[in-house]
């Protein structure tokens, strides 16, 4: 047995075991065996040329079996271990290796000291192992076939196909290959050497003379040649797509951090926000407290006064009325006399008839110091509502107006920037988009996903609409204006006042006139909101579910001043009154 573990030391190659050591010395790459493996420190192996080649082609460090991410190219050596191993592959692969026959396997199990210096049976070359394709000729133990004939649909050992190659010269030969029948035309039992470029199948030589008759085709090694060049130009474009969005992933997590710090900002400025809020309405009320005891002090220092001055002349009356009681008493007629004048008349008092001391002193107090803390309020809003539009800015999308739309009384501006009430009828193709009884024109791209912002010039027009409107909204006929038919739009309607399409309509209290709007939409959130981008101020927000595509959409009635049109402007920062 000695004797066999060495043969079949020198022949491992040929056992399942060993073709798995094979492919454990293979570039996942370039699928071959390594040229100067590399480590990387992930601790997968590939060529050098490999791997660099693989880097130059990524935007990112990355190694293609795990995807581990490196922050730079790491440093790489060669492997010397594994480049020794991939070398006696490669060259045993080179030269054919001997197999033992299963006889020859028996006599060395039998007799070890007579294991023969010379196997007659060969292995395939490497890269036919896989297939183990037997000789079909062999009548004792199978060998392995080297070829496979085309016109015989035979495969055969080495040892037949010299008896085959000697009586049948011009055969076509191939690698070895299972299945050859698949090869041979059905219908006419003809080899499939042709391809049909139209019904895009192979076929056989009687098949261009039949049903293909009429058809070009070419031999099929021309067309694999050709599908080759596809192929290998859609597995760059596959690779190519694999790395969009590997970057794509990427981009995506740095997002999600990027997400996350803003998330955590949002909160540390809420909470800022909120305590500065509570603080003031604490402030406040300690302000309106103090402020109601000090009035309570007053009111009853004042009330003390009172008090005390009426106890002085109680002192005084009392006084009289002792006088009064004992002249009343006394019957000396003269005494009587004399003091009688001096007493008749009151002592000199004060009227407290319209004294009143108020049981509440308050009345208004708290209203006042709660319409203070709404100013504070009011202020805070604004700044926030400022800061809100400055970061939606960034959202800013180019919004050109689509003239398949238009109703025909409108008249768009050779860049679709601007439109007008022309005051006249056009004669314009009557098409399914198209608005032919109110006057509306829709913006050229929609919207399915996204944030996306605008702002509109709207001069001195006194009867517009602006907002978002549903791809499906009816386009014939008389068309209300509202978020149930599918529209959300701020409007000035017909000079006398704001309002927004809500159902019913919302009036608004806008000051000062609106010249500049800004329009804001989240698909995601279900959220359009407007902008008054002059005083940096919000309008109104809608929120609402979107299941379709929206298109910036614009409503432009003719009044005295028909010349005015409707802008889209640039978004940029601007000072006031500042015009597109």
């Amino acid at each position: 047995m000695q004797g066999l573990s060495a043969a079949t030391f020198s022949l491992g190659m040929a056992s399942p075991t060993n073709m798995l050591v094979e492919e454990q010395v293979h570039c996942s790459i370039c699928l071959d065996v390594f040229t100067n493996p590399v480590s990387i420190p992930c601790g997968h192996n590939f060529c050098m040329a490999c791997i660099s080649n693989y880097w130059k082609t990524s935007a990112l460090f990355m190694c293609p079996i795990c995807k581990k991410t490196f922050f730079k190219q790491p440093d790489i050596s060669i492997n010397t271990v594994l480049r020794e191993i991939a070398e006696q592959f490669k060259e045993m692969r080179a030269k054919p290796v001997l197999k033992p026959s299963s006889q020859q396997i028996l006599e060395t199990e039998q007799y070890p000291e007579e294991l023969p210096t010379e196997v007659p049976e060969l292995i395939p070359p490497s890269g036919l192992w896989s297939q183990h394709v037997s000789c079909d000729v062999c009548t004792g133990p199978q060998q392995l076939a080297v070829k496979s004939c085309l016109v015989c649909l035979t495969s055969y050992c080495e040892e037949h196909l010299k008896t085959h190659t000697a009586r049948f010269t011009k055969h076509k030969l191939i690698e070895p290959v299972q299945n050859l029948e698949d090869r041979m035309c059905k219908k006419h039992e003809r080899l499939l050497e042709l391809f049909c470029k139209k019904d895009q199948i192979m076929v056989c030589v009687l098949c261009t003379e039949m049903d293909h008759r009429a058809h070009y085709t070419v031999p099929v090694e021309r067309e694999w040649s050709e599908k080759k060049v596809q192929l290998r130009k859609t597995e760059a474009e596959v690779q190519q797509m694999i790395q969009e969005r590997l970057k794509k992933v990427e981009d995506i997590k740095h997002c999600v951090e990027l997400n996350k710090s803003s998330a955590q900002r949002e909160i540390e400025d809420s909470v800022q926000v909120f305590s500065d809020l509570v603080h003031a309405v604490q402030k406040a009320q300690a302000e309106l407290v103090l402020a109601i005891e000090e009035k309570q002090k007053k009111t009853e220092c004042w009330a003390q006064s009172l008090i005390e001055e009426l106890e002085q002349e109680i002192t005084v009356l009392k006084m009289r009325n002792s006088e009064l009681n004992h002249l009343a008493h006394t019957e000396d007629h003269i005494h009587f006399l004399q003091n009688f004048p001096s007493l008749i008349t009151h002592p000199q008092t004060k009227d407290w008839s319209g004294t009143h001391v108020h049981t509440d002193q308050c009345v208004g107090t708290i209203r006042r110091a709660v319409s203070k803390l709404e100013e504070t309020l009011t202020e805070e809003i604004e700044k926030l509502a400022a800061n809100e539009l400055k970061r939606i800015q960034k959202y800013s999308v180019d919004v050109i107006l689509d003239p398949d739309t238009a109703n025909p009384w409108l008249q768009l501006s050779e860049d679709r920037r601007q439109v007008r009430h022309l005051g006249a009828w056009q004669d314009l193709p009557d098409n399914t988009e198209r608005f032919d009884t109110v006057v509306i024109t829709l913006g050229q791209e929609g919207f399915t996903s996204g944030r996306h912002y605008w702002e509109v010039q709207v001069g001195e027009k006194d009867d517009w609409y602006l907002g978002l409107a549903r791809e499906s909204v009816n386009r014939k006929g008389r068309i209300s204006v509202s978020m149930t038919q599918g529209y959300w739009a701020l409007a000035m309607k017909k000079g006398q006042g704001y309002r927004v399409s809500s159902s019913p309509p919302l009036i608004l209290s806008i000051e000062p006139k609106l010249k500049r709007v800004g329009v804001y939409v989240d698909f995601e959130e279900g959220q359009v909101s407007f902008y008054n981008v002059l005083t940096r101020s919000h309008i109104y927000t809608f929120m609402d579910s979107f299941r379709e595509k929206l298109y910036p959409f614009f409503y432009l009635y003719c009044c005295d001043k028909a010349s005015d049109t409707l802008s889209i402007c640039p978004v940029m920062d601007r000072m006031p009154n500042k015009q597109c």
